[in-house]
């Protein structure tokens, strides 16, 4: 499958907005703009690993749940993702500022971000299961795979031992949760982004055959 454009073009909360509206007729488009720039500010001189500003993440999970056609609340909470966890602004200002609706779904995130893989096969099942019992709420779901997709597309600039740890737990936990949630096409996703990080034998392997 061909990568989503996604992690590929520049992206703008312009753009973002323009694509909401588009399906959803009912979307406040200045509310959407307000979430992004709550974020930008929260996250204000946080850098990825690539060196580019941090907001890029979140604006990128917002566009994949916008591509996915959800809901206006649900994107805003894709922009929102990170802000409890890696900012000095809480929960609580998030569920002020924009409503408990979307508070909850953040708060989701920030309970998911909590679950670690280790890599010990018996465990497997029982994390699937505290990871579905835990996002109480499928939206929340919804916007950790649109979380973790951008992840597993921007992991060039990490340690090679971080690189395989994220992308396993994506193929044995994130992938087989999307095949459950009927999500076949973010499952394939998935898997395509962890392939060359879990197997780079085999992904050469595979790329080289696919040009011949």
């Amino acid at each position: 499958t061909t990568p989503s454009n996604t992690a590929k073009t520049q992206q703008t909360i312009e753009g973002l907005c323009d694509l909401v509206c588009q399906y959803d007729k009912k979307a406040d488009r200045s509310i959407i703009e307000h979430a992004y720039t709550f974020a930008k500010e929260a996250h204000e001189g946080q850098k990825r690993a690539s060196g580019e500003p941090y907001i890029i993440h979140p604006l990128a999970t917002a566009f994949y749940l916008a591509e996915m056609h959800m809901p206006a609340p649900i994107v805003m909470a894709g922009i929102l993702h990170d802000v409890p966890e890696d900012t000095e602004k809480t929960i609580e200002d998030v569920t002020n500022e924009f409503g408990e609706d979307v508070g909850n779904m953040v708060g989701g995130i920030t309970k998911l971000g909590k679950i670690k893989y280790r890599g010990i096969e018996r465990y497997i099942e029982n994390l699937r299961k505290m990871f579905l019992t835990m996002a109480a709420d499928v939206r929340v779901v919804f916007i950790k795979f649109a979380d973790r997709l951008h992840n597993l597309e921007t992991l060039d600039h990490i340690p090679p031992k971080k690189q395989y740890r994220i992308a396993l737990e994506s193929l044995e936990i994130f992938a087989p949760i999307a095949n459950r949630l009927g999500m076949g096409d973010m499952k394939g996703r998935l898997e395509d982004a962890s392939f060359r990080y879990v197997l780079p034998k085999e992904y050469e392997w595979v790329k080289n055959l696919s040009k011949t």
